[in-house]
């Protein structure tokens, strides 16, 4: 067993439980199992040292090591004081620039999932961890992982696993992983109260002893009872509990001592909270099927795992990723009409060639001649573009982007000539073009700013793009809202989109016209379907869920638009379905639903919490609180 504890993304989790693995061995085994660590390259290591930290990093992540720097003081000075508590000595990150890299390292014995954002060792508490593509959520893994070195340094010297291990090792992954997402991301999160409307739509909320089964995803089931007890008792009982549960060895009786409640009381209290919270939005939202068919399904034959749905230009196929085989997520084909699901295109466990298809935060695209499609991966530690003709199952053409560490998100011109793509460099992410008939790659946009999901406009003069350039202050550390912009593909100019100034506008999709650009927007505190007319800016509502529209991650791509048809993957019964509108009414959408009564859906119960010291460092309402 390897003693380090690691980040992963709130879908790694739900992938390990459906392939049979859990995350409690400190790793993520669930995709592509059984191969191992591959080095291609050597890293010529510098030292940054700060205030706390010496912060290890090559040349090719300079660009962003200095903004790193910043985030991991300012996480310091937030964690100490949450806390109450110094770290004992300087910490130690290891920063790679990107997450092929990170998958390389000699720090770790083991393989390393994509699915891990990164880890924190047990033993010299150092913090190892990729740079994540944008400076806000790379200040997310950041504070995270330094939540990780806090708790090993408090729990260290107390009862453990022996062996020198700090307490906390021992401790259910629950409060463990969930005390790392409360204090990094704070009591408003949308992906995790998702999972929490779901789960009391069901009456499933776990009881005390169900909470340490793997199949209860310890990152959101924890970080929503964490955030109930800093909401009830205030933020520093969970540094009493984590202090009492390293002396007791229990942390049932750290809460009987710190609490004064029974554990089963307490889960009972969270539940009757988290329901009464949510119970009123279930009444005012509607269910995907009001909008239409389920088109792949685990009911269909499909698996639980049913993300990044593509339509052909033509709308008569439909590209998706899905667990469906039980052995990794794997790219299948499927009849648009039916659902039919007609073959796995790409083998990519059993091919060695593919060490990556960037699943959690990617989908590709299908040529105007609707036979080939485009999607990036990983190749031997370096990204590629590679066009496969579905009818034949194999692959036609192949790019390797030496310009980047990764590839996300290609989109191809309506003319076929051009493959447009985000990519990350050094941690930070951009857009490039690619010239299919030369190979020629142009980067056409160059800063520090997070550009994203690009999708070229059906006259080609245009590409639609999520970006968090409009609200961003770079100097501040500040993060601004992911937004829709416009790139003229000739001059280069950006221009707003104006959608909603709340939550994230992500994933544009546009009419067969041009006129319109299709977007999910959380801006109410649940993802769902927006269109707005370009011409005027008038905003439609297309639909009204209860849990969302959603992939892996609240950034990962869940919609496709093609031929009078979108379809979008919904969480929903503790799985991803994918759904299929055409109604050409649905499709034009309606105004905007007003708000919510009586229910915030973003917030974590309980709902009329104080200020306390998370929410006011974590959102920038007290001192040393920039957001982040």
């Amino acid at each position: 067993m390897k003693f380090a504890r690691t980040r992963l993304y709130a879908g790694a989790l739900v992938i390990a439980a459906l392939l049979g693995f859990g995350p409690w061995a400190g790793r993520a085994e669930a995709q592509y199992f059984g191969r191992n660590k591959v080095q291609y390259e050597r890293f010529d290591f510098q030292v940054l040292k700060t205030e706390h930290f010496d912060i290890h990093y090559y040349p090719e992540a300079r660009d962003a090591v200095e903004q790193t720097a910043r985030m991991a003081e300012r996480w310091y000075a937030r964690l100490s004081r949450v806390l109450n508590h110094e770290l004992s000595s300087r910490q130690i990150i290891i920063l790679y620039a990107d997450h092929p890299d990170f998958e390389q390292t000699t720090v770790l014995g083991g393989s390393i999932d994509e699915g891990t954002g990164g880890v924190t060792e047990a033993f010299k508490r150092r913090v190892v961890l990729p740079l994540a593509g944008s400076l806000a959520e790379t200040d997310h893994v950041v504070g995270h992982e330094l939540v990780h070195a806090f708790q090993y340094d408090i729990t260290s010297g107390a009862r453990g696993l022996g062996g020198g291990l700090p307490a906390v090792v021992s401790m259910p992954l629950w409060f463990v992983e969930g005390m790392a997402e409360y204090l990094s991301l704070g009591p408003v999160y949308p992906l995790t109260a998702m999972w929490m409307h779901d789960a009391a739509r069901r009456e499933e909320l776990p009881g005390f002893s169900q909470l340490a089964n793997p199949f209860f995803n310890p990152y959101r089931y924890g970080h929503a009872l964490l955030a109930y007890l800093g909401g009830r008792w205030g933020d520093p009982v969970i540094g009493e509990l984590l202090q009492a549960a390293s002396i007791s060895g229990s942390m049932g009786q750290a809460i009987a001592a710190v609490l004064e409640i029974s554990p089963n009381d307490l889960i009972a209290d969270w539940q009757t909270s988290t329901n009464g919270a949510y119970e009123s939005l279930l009444k005012q939202t509607r269910m995907p099927e009001d909008y239409g068919r389920a088109l792949i399904s685990r009911d269909r034959g499909a698996g639980r795992l049913n993300i990044a749905p593509t339509l052909s230009r033509d709308g008569t196929k439909l590209v998706f990723l899905s667990e469906k085989d039980q052995f990794s997520i794997e790219m299948f084909l499927a009849d648009a009409e039916t659902g039919e699901v007609e073959r796995k295109i790409l083998k990519t466990a059993l091919d060695p060639h593919f060490e990556s298809l960037q699943f959690i935060n990617s989908a590709g695209d299908w040529h105007p001649n609707s036979r080939e499609f485009v999607f990036g991966g990983i190749s031997k530690g370096k990204p590629i573009l590679t066009i496969i003709d579905t009818e034949r199952g194999k692959a036609v053409r192949e790019f390797k982007v030496a310009e980047a560490g990764e590839v996300f998100n290609p989109a191809w011109s309506p003319d076929g000539s051009q493959i447009v793509f985000s990519a990350s460099r050094g941690g930070l992410m951009d857009l490039y073009i690619l010239d299919v008939e030369s190979g020629a790659i142009r980067r056409i946009t160059d800063d520090a700013y997070a550009d994203l999901q690009p999708s070229w406009s059906p006259d080609g003069r245009r590409i639609a793009f999520v970006t968090d350039r409009f609200s961003t202050d770079l100097e501040g550390l500040r993060w601004g809202n992911y937004e829709l912009g416009l790139l003229d593909v000739q001059t280069g100019a950006i221009e707003r989109v104006a959608t909603f100034p709340d939550g994230k506008n992500i994933n544009p999709q546009w009419s067969a016209d041009g006129s319109s650009l299709y977007f999910l927007s959380d801006q109410n505190g649940i993802a769902n379907v927006y269109r707005v007319a370009l011409a005027d800016g008038e905003l439609y509502q297309i639909t009204h869920l209860a849990m969302g529209v959603s992939g892996i991650t609240e950034l990962s791509p869940a919609m496709s638009l093609a031929a009078d048809m979108l379809v979008f993957s919904a969480y929903e019964g503790d799985r991803y379905t994918i759904y299929v509108i055409e109604s050409e009414e649905l499709l034009t959408g309606g105004p905007l639903q007003p708000p919510l009564a009586d229910v915030s859906p973003a917030v974590l119960p309980p709902a009329d919490r104080p200020v306390g010291d998370v929410m006011a460092l974590v959102t920038g309402a007290g001192p040393a609180g920039e957001r982040g």
